[in-house]
């Protein structure tokens, strides 16, 4: 077990429906990425946090509101306790750290382990047993604090474990880069210093590798320096501004990217956001994945193994979908389908009928990713409607406790569900999460995605939906910039957003939107099926072949991980 040379640190972590220990796309991303390492037989060990108390459950009343409670899960349950602990300091506090285990088994019956770290310990004192209670919780201190245990303490709790071979520390954004400073500390102690040179510098910077998800300023985690030294009770940070210190506050991204030999961003696009962003860095781009096994539903699997027997070994093999009988394609969507409207009837009492035109928009709930565009023009919404036969909309999503815009964009639609009530028929699900993700990306018949340019790092949902044959209708941004072959794989929403030089304008991504469901979608799906069904295919051929975690995690081999 001790000899994993890669360790993988991330905040979050999805690893099944029952441990909620991740919020949205980031932990997913992880979760996806460690089950493919585990199919691959990498040599990996992955570490998170705990999170008692999850991200938080949503649930949605009468009038579209969202109520944030606790996510209630038994730890003992699910997870081993690991057979060593370890410790941090926090404001000159001895904070104990102990380990959670989940082991990740894949298709070769190679193991990676996880770790979720944990402080509720009676030995810390009572405000450091919560640090490990909700994830994304609390202020800037508490987030501090979360990010020292993290980056820190996991560092430490592996040593502790035995595993003294990790040649590459993985952060997943930036919470994790506090490890940088533990390393920093490793490679000083072992030359017999006591202070932080550029040669432990080069030495850390060759072990790490950073990845960016972020393209926006303020989503990077900033602290200021007066708080730094409070947690960590240290001088030497202010010693070595150059790495710790970025216009007056330790920023985690600046620090990950002064202390690793390799950056990248999400997508191609993302890449060239992020390089812009941080301009004195080399920033390369590894465009998301996601694990295929886990996303593709039941019958498209039993579609596969009998088309594509091996799929699961070899994703790329998934280019054959071309060959699938047509009928075949049909009737298993068509099941996959008809499971997502009977969990529509069972939630929310709505009967949603099989043959009429389905559209999904599941994501996180904030201004950026507008799910209200499809609402732009409600008469001409409805004038498709008619041009349809019916149009039945699925969307779900979590809102940030914090983010007011983004709750008030699910009573908006809410406001739009009552408004609609006729020829369209319109469900918000509540408490989105892998389980109900999987449902919807796979039983809809259009994957919607509307982001507000160049916003969108990558996004994977849309991925996920292409494994299952379902095509997208989006925004060229993210993967998708990659992955759209204009009435092949889907369709794109807004063209002049290819143009960097031009803003974001919600009106006409609103009259692009219509247009192509108006002269594309609709006619596809109503009156030409054996076309819609032959883009169902390139969807799966040519999206779910590629954007996968194993072609992702072949890439980080190849670029990060042994170089």
């Amino acid at each position: 077990m001790n000899d994993r040379s890669i360790g993988y640190f991330s905040m979050e972590v999805a690893l099944t429906p029952d441990i909620p220990t991740y919020a949205g796309g980031l932990g997913v991303l992880a979760g996806d990425t460690l089950r493919s390492a585990a199919d691959m037989r990498l040599p990996l060990v992955g570490v998170s946090m705990l999170s008692r108390k999850g991200y938080f459950h949503q649930r949605i009343d009468a009038d579209g509101r969202q109520v944030e409670t606790p996510e209630i899960w038994s730890v003992e349950d699910h997870l081993k306790e690991a057979s060593a602990q370890t410790s941090v300091v926090i404001e000159g506090r001895t904070v104990h750290v102990r380990a959670w285990q989940y082991d990740i088994t894949g298709y070769s019956g190679h193991v990676i382990p996880v770790y979720l770290l944990d402080t509720d310990l009676p030995a810390n004192a009572e405000c450091d047993r919560h640090l490990t209670d909700w994830l994304y919780g609390g202020d800037l201190h508490f987030r501090l604090c979360q990010e020292v245990v993290l980056g820190i303490g996991g560092v430490r709790l592996l040593r502790a474990l035995g595993f003294d071979q990790i040649q590459r520390f993985h952060m997943n954004e930036g919470h994790a880069s506090l490890l940088t400073l533990e390393l920093l500390d490793t490679a000083t102690a072992s030359c017999g210093r006591s202070k932080i040179t550029h040669e432990d510098i080069d030495a850390v910077r060759k072990q790490c590798v950073f990845t960016t998800h972020t393209p926006v300023p303020a989503g990077h985690d900033q602290f200021p320096m007066q708080l730094v030294r409070q947690v960590l009770g240290r001088k030497d940070v202010y010693d070595m501004k150059d790495v710790f210190c970025c216009e007056g506050v330790l920023n985690l991204t600046y620090l990950a990217l002064n202390l690793s030999h390799y950056v990248n961003g999400v997508a191609k696009r993302h890449g060239l956001v992020s390089q812009h962003m941080f301009g004195h860095y080399v920033i390369d781009a590894i465009t998301n994945g996601v694990h295929a096994a886990t996303w593709t539903g039941p019958a498209i699997q039993t579609l596969f193994d009998h088309y594509i027997p091996g799929w699961r070994d070899d994703n790329y093999s998934l280019r054959s979908a071309v060959s699938i009988p047509p009928e075949e394609l049909w009737a298993a969507h068509q099941h996959q389908k008809q499971m997502l409207l009977q969990h529509v009837l069972d939630a929310t009492g709505v009967a949603m009928r099989e043959e009429i035109l389905t559209i999904g928009f599941a994501r996180r709930m904030t201004a950026y990713k507008r799910p209200t565009l499809l609402f732009h023009d409600l008469d001409r919404l409805q004038g498709l409607a008619e041009q349809a036969n019916g149009l039945q909309l699925i969307l779900a999503g979590k809102a940030h406790p914090h983010d007011d815009r983004g709750q008030e964009l699910i009573q908006e639609i809410f406001g739009y569900q009552k408004r609609l009530d006729g020829n369209i028929k319109v469900v918000f699900l509540e408490n989105y999460d892998l389980r109900l993700g999987q449902l919807i990306t796979s039983g809809v018949d259009v994957w919607l995605n509307t982001p507000e340019p160049p916003l969108e790092a990558s996004g994977t949902s849309g991925m996920k939906a292409a494994l299952n044959g379902v095509p997208s209708l989006s925004v060229p941004d993210g993967w998708w910039l990659e992955g759209c072959v204009e009435g092949l794989t889907g369709w794109v929403v807004g063209e002049h957003a290819l143009d960097p030089t031009q803003r974001a304008d919600g009106a006409r991504d609103a009259d692009s939107l219509y247009h192509k469901l108006e002269h594309d979608v609709i006619p596809a799906y109503c009156h030409r099926r054996e076309r819609f069904i032959d883009i169902m295919r390139h969807a799966i051929a040519l999206n779910g072949a590629f954007f996968n975690t194993q072609r992702m995690l072949s890439q980080y081999v190849l670029k990060a991980y042994f170089t």
